[in-house]
């Protein structure tokens, strides 16, 4: 079972990059290499220390060892997903292993539905004979069969619980020595007539599925709190997993295993004694292992670790009630004007007659008044209490617009009071629908105006009205589920579809837009386990804030969204539209803009101003927000608050009598930008230069590890029709055959930089001779471009002959002194003809032609630094569509195995595993250290296309501009683009390199050369690198020249490169690295003896398993 403990780690290594605070190493995916022994010293250190061997097991359950478990069994498993839960139970029984590699996991395979009760009988019979041995039982609660959102969900509830006491029971009765964790297992629901409602748009779903979940865990908490659940003989107990396990099915395999991973290390952290300062990393890409400390070595009981320490530390994370709420209103000139004025432009906050408003959960009120530790009174809403709308109490202990516009006029209306939905009688002109999005808008503001046109209580053509909007944050939430229908410009666009309905319907009114807040910072809430926020919950209720990485392409996305909806709210306000009659207007209220989040005098976040989900707001932060917005609509357009602290003091502004109104941008002064100008048309895909160190090196470079940008004299290029730059600039089909190669990205040669952006024009600018371009178009002038169109991975040993034969020949050329730029770019035709021939096709074939090519230029072509390109992602060009011939056939023709499959065919989920290993045995390939004995030859893997990024216009569809006539090949828009990102990774450190493309055509994108470093990076003058022995199948050093004889394979050992100056290169001495190869040797031989004698003095009964 240590064994398969290792393929676990193998696979979280496949899977994760793993810095981690808890286990000793901190290894990257890059690092690892191939071969039995080279994995075993890189997982070891992820495994937890092995305990000293136990004269004999534990007497108490309340004192269980890791190593005291002999075998793991499971009850209740979800009947949609048993095979998921089942392999997450498996990855819980090899963490187990760590400690008892004896440890065994019973399957359950009986086909037949049975009830939990019938389970724990038949496991009690099975066992009644095995009493000496420690068992660890997992009892799974599925939700698949419970409807969130049916009025008798409570009752469905209430079943649930029953049966589990009703199973612990019998449990508890037969079995002894067994420690059972009781976990509710949530995953999608099943289909069923019953839960309808969960299809409901007007339904949060996310939220409902949440209370659920946390209803249930509350039940079933209480249920365990029962001291019969604790045996006397101190030989069984029952604890509940704090946390339910969460799995959504995921169509790419690498994901689903990703979850899997995750969720069998969440079994096994819940599984241990919790430890104290334990983060909770919303970064799903980060594996961290705990393993039991000195201080806490035990398995999880309710006596070693009462959950109540969890609440104490809940409770003293903030104080999330304060008794004033209240705001004193320090304004003297509280009256009207004399006269009901005419024009928006003249109100006074004493004019005003009606307010409502329209929005999500945060108007709605969802949570504003929930209690400290009751997570389930974040589904009510408190209308009463929310922040623009609610009419609870008045201003001396509930602050919200209305009670601040109630000081200047008694007879408000409109407002809403206590608690309920939007359609209670207390809601009134509270619209806001918790969940929605500002697609919703339209509906809720044709309700908000029939309410207002039929209710007696307003004069709907008399009376002013202030009606405030605030939308947006369930569209952010959502955004990475579908980026086009949750581009900036469709959000806003149907927020200016209800702006739209009530500038044209509704008489008298100030509108309050209010600009989305920045969610982002709200993820820092969930990065600290001490403040007890149940990040599982947010995960469902925004899942697009959480699971971003930090740091990564997502993360940015997600920040670029939210400033992207805020800067086209602006815009719509900003376009003068809602300003054509004096009786109406928009004005666009920034308080939320910037936001700071309040923090404590430690540093952490303050709890107090979120409720209990920690994802909603408190009634403290609602104060603040009425404040915040009272300010905001007394303040001068262009000249509004738009940072705002929340923790100091908001101290409500008042009307005076040179500035009496509420403001507009009439009586601001502001003069409207009007909409942003037409750009000028783009006459051209050239790029600016700025860089001011371009000298080539005082003496021609003796190492490719020192090699500026204008030492380079000659470039070429290898690979298929993208380097062809076949129809990069066609305008229709019949020009689709032809090659541009002068434009192509990373050998094109035609024009100058600043109108053709292409890897040597760039170089140009170092070293204006430089030789080796491709210009104009069909075969004439193609230089050192040696790509053929349709050409795949087989045929590049062909074009490297075809190189090197054409370079010797040249006579403008120094074959052996003249430094040289190879890229090689080849794989999409290998890809979209997989399906086709897979045998052929195969990654063990890919990788055999990438070395054969390789080992040609390594052997015969000196003072070479060789650019590899990364394959890039294919499953893109699903996404590329245009309405064309020649993108609705051509583009499935040219690529059909991944074009022609279904969204969740096998058949595409096997070609996008294709995609990924081409990537990843590249890279093992050119850094596993075959290349490396050559002072004069350097190979790089240049990733920007690793993570390809779909490009996408204003409408967050994807910009097909970037595309020729096919949809397939790239156009000199796409080619300019990639010649930039390539420059720029080769300016990048190796680890440290961009693995994304943005896209963004932008000129000024093109990196410098630094003072400190110099050089075109290479793996040898990047910093850090780790010191790892590498693998004999990817070390096996190569003959320096062709006709050595030398091939038998020697592990070689990489050392940390040193940062390689002008002034300095380093050397190691051969003596050196032969003893440390030796010395390591020595080490790994020891550390496997320590684990086999271990293994050997470690005595276990064996369990022999039935199956059911």
């Amino acid at each position: 079972m240590t064994q398969h403990a290792l393929l676990f780690m193998a696979a979280l290594l496949g899977s994760f990059p793993l810095p981690t605070d808890t286990v000793v190493a901190h290894l990257q995916t890059h690092e690892a290499s191939s071969g039995a022994t080279e994995q075993s010293n890189v997982y070891m250190p992820l495994l937890c220390s092995p305990p000293p061997v136990s004269i004999s097991p534990s007497s108490s359950v309340h004192t269980l060892k890791p190593a005291d478990i002999a075998a793991v069994y499971t009850l209740g498993m979800p009947p949609s997903q048993r095979d998921e839960a089942s392999r997450v139970v498996s990855r819980l029984t090899e963490l187990l292993s760590m400690f008892n590699p004896e440890v065994i996991v019973h399957r359950q395979t009986s086909s037949q539905p049975r009830s939990l009760v019938e389970e724990a009988e038949d496991l009690s019979l099975f066992l009644s004979n095995q009493e000496s041995h420690w068992k660890f039982v997992l009892l799974f609660v599925p939700t698949g069969s419970m409807c969130a959102c049916v009025p008798h969900v409570s009752a469905d509830v209430d079943a649930a619980v029953q049966e589990v006491e009703a199973a612990l029971q019998k449990v508890k009765e037969e079995l002894h020595h067994t420690l059972l964790h009781v976990v509710i297992w949530s995953g999608n629901h099943q289909k069923d007539i019953r839960c309808e409602c969960m299809e409901d748009e007007n339904v949060n779903q996310g939220l409902l599925k949440a209370a659920l979940l946390k209803a249930l865990q509350d039940s079933i908490d209480q249920l365990l709190k029962n001291p019969k659940w604790q045996s006397t003989a101190e030989d069984f107990t029952a604890v509940l997993q704090s946390t339910p396990l969460i799995y959504l099915p995921n169509s790419d395999p690498e994901n689903q295993f990703s979850a899997l991973n995750q969720l069998a290390l969440q079994l096994w952290t819940n599984l241990l004694q919790p430890s104290t300062g334990q983060k909770d990393l919303l970064d799903d890409s980060v594996i961290t292992i705990p393993c039991p400390t000195q201080e806490r070595p035990f398995l999880r009981t309710e006596k070693n670790s009462p959950s109540e320490r969890e609440k104490d530390l809940y409770s003293r994370s903030s104080n999330l009630t304060d008794p004033v709420m209240g705001t004193e209103i320090p304004c003297t000139d509280r009256h009207p004007s004399p006269d009901i004025p005419t024009s928006v432009h003249e109100l006074r906050p004493g004019d005003i007659k009606v307010v409502a408003a329209v929005g999500d959960s945060l108007t709605a009120g969802n949570g504003v008044g929930a209690k400290a530790n009751n997570l389930l009174q974040v589904i009510t809403e408190y209308r009463g209490l929310s922040w623009s709308i609610g009419g609870d109490g008045n201003i001396s202990n509930v602050t919200t617009l209305p009670n601040i516009l109630r000081e200047f006029n008694p007879s408000l209306t409109g407002f809403s009071e206590g608690t309920g939905k939007e359609d209670s009688p207390g809601a009134f002109l509270n619209q806001a629908v918790a969940g929605a999005k500002a697609g919703d808008m339209v509906r809720q503001v044709r309700v908000l105006v029939d309410k207002m046109k039929n209710d007696s209580r307003i004069d709907f053509h008399n009376d002013w009205k202030v009606v405030t909007m605030f939308i947006g944050g369930n569209d952010i939430c959502d955004f990475c589920t579908d980026t086009i229908i949750f581009s900036p410009r469709n959000v806003v666009n149907r927020i200016r579809q209800a702006l739209d309905i009530l500038h044209s319907e509704v008489p008298r009114t100030v509108v309050n837009l209010v600009e989305l807040l920045n969610i982002v910072s709200l993820r820092d809430l969930h990065k600290d386990s001490s403040l007890g926020c149940p990040t599982w919950l947010v995960r469902l209720v925004c899942p697009c804030i959480l699971k971003a990485r930090e740091g990564s392409l997502e993360l940015q996305k997600v920040n670029d969204f939210n400033r992207a909806y805020q800067h086209k709210m602006r815009e719509l306000i900003d376009s003068g539209r809602y300003d054509t009659h004096p009786n109406f207007t928009v004005v666009l209220q920034p308080f939320f803009r910037e936001v700071f989040l309040p923090v404590l005098e430690d540093g952490r976040p303050d709890r107090s101003y979120f409720s209990p989900d920690c994802f909603h707001l408190s009634q403290k932060a609602h104060t603040q927000m009425a404040r915040a917005l009272w300010n905001n609509m007394l303040e001068p357009v262009g000249n509004k608050t738009f940072r705002q602290d929340f923790t100091t003091d908001i101290k409500p502004k008042c009307p005076s009598m040179a500035e009496p109104f509420i403001k507009t941008a009439v009586n601001s002064n502001y003069s409207f930008p009007g909409p942003p100008p037409t750009p000028t048309p783009v006459t051209n895909w050239g790029s600016d230069f700025y860089c001011v160190n371009v000298a080539p090196s005082d003496t021609v470079p003796t190492s490719a590890h020192r090699v500026r940008p204008a030492d380079i004299k000659v470039v070429a290029a290898l690979g298929d029709s993208i380097t062809a730059g076949m129809g990069a600039k066609a305008n229709d089909l019949l020009q689709l055959q032809t090659e541009y190669r002068g434009v192509s990205w990373s050998i094109g040669g035609d024009k100058i930089l600043e109108t053709v952006t292409t890897l040597p024009n760039i170089l140009k600018k170092f070293n204006p001779g430089i030789k080796g371009a491709s210009k104009g178009q069909g075969k004439w002038r193609t230089g050192l471009n040696m790509a053929v169109s349709g050409a795949k991975i087989f045929e590049i040993p062909a074009q490297v002959q075809r190189l090197i034969d054409t370079m010797k020949k040249d006579s403008t050329l120094d074959f052996q002194n003249d430094w040289k730029l190879v890229t090689l770019f080849i794989g999409g035709n290998d890809l979209c003809q997989y399906c086709n021939d897979r045998a052929s096709l195969s990654v063990q074939n890919y990788t055999h032609h990438m070395k054969t090519s390789l080992d040609m230029l390594y052997k015969e072509v000196p003072r070479t630094i060789v650019n590899v390109l990364e394959i890039l992602e294919i499953e893109g060009l699903r996404r590329i569509q245009r309405d064309s011939l020649g993108c609705s056939v051509l583009q499935k023709y040219v690529c059909p195995c991944f074009l022609l499959g279904g969204e969740d065919s096998p058949e595409l989920a096997e070609v996008k595993r294709i995609n990924r290993e081409y990537q990843v045995e590249t890279e093992k390939l050119v850094y596993g250290g075959r290349y490396d004995h050559k002072e004069d030859f350097a190979v790089v893997v240049q990733p920007f296309l690793k993570n390809t990024v779909v490009p996408l216009n204003a409408d967050g569809r994807p910009d097909t501009t970037y595309f020729s006539e096919d949809c397939f090949h790239f156009s000199e828009r796409g080619h300019a683009d990639m010649a930039a990102a390539l420059w720029n990774n080769m300016l990048e450190a190796v680890g440290n390199k961009q693995t994304y493309n943005n896209f963004t055509n932008t000129r000024n994108n093109i990196k410098c050369p630094t003072e400190e470093h110099p050089y075109i990076f290479t793996k040898m003058n990047s910093l850090p690198v780790t010191t790892t022995t590498t693998a004999p199948s990817d070390s096996t050093p190569l003959p320096l020249t062709s006709t050595s004889t030398s091939t038998t394979p020697i592990p070689t050992l990489q050392t940390t490169a040193q940062s390689l100056t002008p002034d300095c290169l380093g050397k190691l001495p051969v003596w050196f690295t032969v003893v440390l190869a030796v010395f390591g040797l020595l080490i790994g031989c020891a550390v496997t003896s320590i684990i086999f004698l271990y293994k050997a003095k470690k005595t276990k009964t064996s369990l022999v398993t039935t199956v059911f």
